[in-house]
């Protein structure tokens, strides 16, 4: 699949970090599905999956700053990324990547864009293969969250509240998934992989339900863009 080679296979200095990030938002390739779990955590360990859950239903916008770090088997960041994200639930999300290079990801409820804006290249994907029992479903997908994760706390550490969502389906790249909470907001996201990479993404300035205009999820290929896929 010419997806999956180009986004797994290409080297150079964004490398890991295209590939981390893909896999993110991605994952699994066969099929693919993502993105909504921007939580609510309680310090009572029993209360915070059912604040989880009220989170959902409640909440149908967020966007934020982020900043994500790629971390290798043995610990060492090999790759340091940030930009802006935002998500209106189901299935509209957008991610921008301003740092160390222009990268854009659009969900625009009926496909997924990545456009490369070094290599002046979009690649573009059925969105609903996209969603599903991936990280992405915890962050932009629909309420059916516990169809494709079983919830559990998993307790506190560095000052948060931390939350396992371990997917149902064996076909994925991702071992676990973690997300971790101050007070009423979602502050860190890991994700490990079945290679023992680590993903951490940390969000900041969070809102919930921002009036969100509806051209942030639409995109057009740029003139003289190669596209690939469908």
């Amino acid at each position: 699949m010419q997806f999956k080679k180009y986004f797994f296979h290409r080297e150079g200095r964004e490398g890991s970090q295209r590939k981390a990030f893909l896999n993110l938002l991605c994952e699994p390739l066969r099929p693919l599905r993502f993105m909504l779990l921007l939580a609510i955590a309680s310090s009572a360990h029993a209360g915070s999956v059912d604040n989880l859950r009220t989170f959902v239903r409640e909440t149908q916008t967020a966007r934020a700053q982020f900043s994500q770090t790629v971390l290798d088997r043995n610990g060492r960041a090999t790759g340091l990324a940030s930009g802006v994200m935002a998500f209106s639930r189901p299935g509209k999300f957008r991610w921008t990547y301003e740092k160390p290079y222009a990268q854009l990801i659009v969900g625009d409820g009926a496909k997924l864009w990545i456009y490369d804006q070094d290599l002046n290249q979009v690649t573009v994907r059925k969105l609903d293969e996209a969603l599903g029992s991936s990280p992405a479903a915890l962050l932009a997908g629909s309420n059916e969250i516990e169809r494709f994760f079983n919830l559990t706390d998993a307790g506190s550490r560095d000052g948060l509240e931390w939350l396992d969502a371990a997917p149902k389906s064996s076909d994925t790249m991702f071992a676990a998934v973690r997300m971790g909470f101050a007070g009423n907001t979602l502050k860190q996201m890991e994700l490990k992989d079945s290679f023992g990479q680590t993903t951490i993404i940390r969000f900041d300035k969070l809102e919930r339900n921002p009036k969100l205009p509806a051209d942030q999820f639409k995109f057009a290929p740029p003139k003289g863009a190669d596209v690939i896929g469908e």
